[in-house]
């Protein structure tokens, strides 16, 4: 028979399993790499596809509102990550 495992050492299992912080960290890091690499190709991409023909005005407000909106994912994957053990 194997010796009982220290309750602290154990692992919570099924649903109240919880990420450590450094995990946590290590892929709100790759989440928020990959939102700076997608988001601003997708807006590039609408743009071209459907703004195009807007004045340099309107160019300008759209991108300048697209360019802060990226702010809201990256904030919640922050706050995410910085919840403590």
């Amino acid at each position: 028979m194997a010796p009982p495992i220290a309750a602290a050492a154990r692992r919570p299992e099924g649903a109240d399993a919880r990420m450590q912080q450094k995990t946590r960290k290590l892929w709100g890091t790759v989440a928020i790499i990959v939102l700076l690499i997608v988001y601003p190709l997708a807006i590039m991409q609408i743009y071209v596809t459907t703004m195009m023909d807007l004045p340099w005005w309107g160019a300008i407000l759209v991108l300048c509102i697209a360019g802060l909106l990226w702010f809201y994912p990256a904030s919640w994957v922050v706050r995410w990550m910085s919840k403590p053990d």
